[in-house]
């Protein structure tokens, strides 16, 4: 999760949805580089077999962004939260983050 003071947010609304696609785009790349067939990014002996695991198990995308990939666990969250005094009452999960356009 990236917090934006609420001050920044409010002078330039353009940095929730920038940082959102650079973060996305960090992750596409890092994926892609950990893929790549002809060298191994990284130590690990069945790196490929692992790789290929986790995209039939998660459909392609095991870190997915956004409310609405992770809607299910933020919703529990809030529900914890509420259900521990941690928070009054379950707040909408769309109220918990800046709309991004783009």
């Amino acid at each position: 999760m990236i917090v934006i003071r609420k001050e920044l947010y409010e002078r330039h609304p353009f940095v929730a949805t920038s940082l959102y696609d650079a973060f996305g785009a960090a992750k596409d790349w890092a994926w892609q580089k950990m893929c790549y067939p002809g060298t191994l990014r990284y130590m690990l002996p069945w790196l490929a077999a692992d790789i290929e695991e986790v995209d039939m198990l998660f459909g392609g995308d095991c870190w997915p962004y956004g409310i609405e990939p992770n809607r299910p666990t933020l919703e529990a969250l809030v529900a914890y939260m509420a259900e521990q005094g941690l928070i009054a009452a379950p707040i909408p999960v769309e109220k918990l983050f800046v709309p991004t356009y783009g």
